[in-house]
């Protein structure tokens, strides 16, 4: 056992074990904010990633010179086929919600980027991956909090999705313009008719980020004319 581990198979071997670390770390991140793709899934594309490069590196050694000089063999044709299917895996996370939000793409990029940090260490180069691995932490987790404290009015308000229902057509204006005086903004307005009793009024509302949603939903609550509330952010 100890002949067939020569110093390039624990080399190898370091390789995996230093790419479950650092899928580790970034599955983590996914998986404490309660993402579809978290611990596992990231951990598996980036030991995997880091398995393909290793085996198409090596691959391309085991080849006999005489065949080389006929077939030209590229080290890392596989691992380039490595980042086109885990995008196909990323593009499952990205949903469309009902309200035509867009969700997921932070844990589609952080799929993505596991994927290219299991190609890093399989190739070798351990210095660019942790570096890698640390920008990619220090991007999603400190640089909102970091711009977030520089004051910028339009980044500490939050946006929410808010369907008020009400029977009386007069009273519609009205209705808007109380919600209008509880929240910071309102960046848009749609009114339906369900029926000749029935109305509902759409809004995209912008309320600062201090505020909790129960918060806002209580003070709606005691708004005149409002028979039914639903809140989303």
């Amino acid at each position: 056992m100890l002949e067939i581990l020569d110093n390039s198979h624990l080399e190898m071997l370091l390789r995996l074990i230093i790419a479950a670390f650092l899928g580790l770390m970034m599955g983590l991140e996914r998986e404490l904010k309660r993402k579809s793709l978290g611990l596992k899934t990231i951990l598996v594309i980036s030991i995997v990633s880091c398995l393909l490069t290793i085996v198409s590196i090596q691959s391309a050694y085991l080849v006999p010179k005489s065949v080389m000089e006929i077939i030209r063999t590229d080290p890392f044709r596989l691992s380039a086929q490595i980042v086109t299917g885990v995008g196909f895996l990323g593009a499952g996370v990205i949903l469309r919600r009902d309200d035509d939000t867009i969700s997921g793409l932070t844990t589609a990029a952080i799929v993505w980027g596991a994927a290219g940090i299991g190609i890093t260490i399989g190739a070798g180069f351990y210095i660019e991956a942790f570096v890698g691995v640390a920008l990619l932490l220090i991007s999603v987790e400190l640089v909102p909090i970091i711009i977030f404290s520089l004051g910028f009015k339009k980044l500490k308000l939050k946006e929410y999705h808010l369907h008020v229902t009400l029977h009386d057509r007069e009273k519609i204006k009205h209705v808007i313009e109380q919600i209008a005086k509880e929240v910071e903004q309102v960046e848009s307005i749609r009114i339906k008719d369900i029926d000749h009793q029935t109305y509902v009024i759409e809004l995209f509302i912008m309320i600062h980020s201090n505020v909790l949603p129960a918060e806002l939903y209580e003070k709606l609550t005691k708004l005149n004319h409002i028979e039914l509330i639903d809140l989303s952010s």
